[in-house]
């Protein structure tokens, strides 16, 4: 496996691949070295479907692999076609791993494929309430209240904690002077009118 990553990470990908192929053959149940074979095809020889079928392999193997679900939700989230496989695999992921990480993942699939806002920011949530100090999942969160909630007083007090914890970042910064400027007044309360209304999350 690790002759397998130098290879594909000097660009060697159909070496990176043989390689593993050819340590299968011999270790067939190994579902480390078939996931890794799965997303060098997937993601360096753009052979997907194949790659799919590695991770099948192994979950015909071991229904509950959470690492292969995860590899697989990943590479399928990326196609509208197989949304309703991968909604019901990461339901799935999340009732064995409720982990930040997955909700997070989950939370980007609900918001760019299902167009689930309000999940979507419900799932973002629940993994800042699991690692609060997370900048990546707040990012996530306040960039559904901004864009696509218009939760504009929520979105406000994200931006504020995000500058807490990532005193450096100019695009929150900016962020949030765009947004004091166009959605509160000069008290620093939320502007009145139809598109300033708060809604409930």
């Amino acid at each position: 496996m690790e002759r397998a990553k130098r290879q594909n990470n000097s660009g060697n990908s159909e070496g990176a691949a043989k390689t593993l192929e050819d340590y299968l053959a011999t270790d067939p149940g190994n579902h480390k070295a078939r996931i890794l074979l799965s997303n060098i095809y997937i993601y360096n020889l753009e052979e997907f479907e194949f790659g799919i079928f590695q991770l099948d392999a192994v979950l015909e193997r071991d229904p509950e692999n959470i690492e292969c679900m995860k590899a697989k939700a990943t590479a399928l989230s990326a196609y509208k076609k197989y949304n309703k496989e991968t909604d019901e695999l990461y339901q799935h992921i999340l009732q064995a791993d409720p982990s930040a990480e997955v909700y997070n993942a989950y939370g980007k699939f609900l918001r760019m494929q299902l167009l689930d806002f309000r999940k979507s920011a419900e799932h973002f949530l629940k993994a800042i309430e699991l690692e609060p100090n997370d900048v990546d999942y707040r990012i996530n969160y306040v960039s559904v209240l901004l864009n696509d909630l218009k939760e504009y007083a929520r979105a406000k007090k994200e931006l504020e904690i995000l500058l807490k914890l990532d005193p450096e970042n100019y695009t929150v910064r900016k962020n949030l002077t765009q947004l004091m400027k166009q959605h509160f007044d000069k008290d620093g309360n939320l502007k009145k009118g139809y598109f300033h209304r708060p809604k409930k999350i």
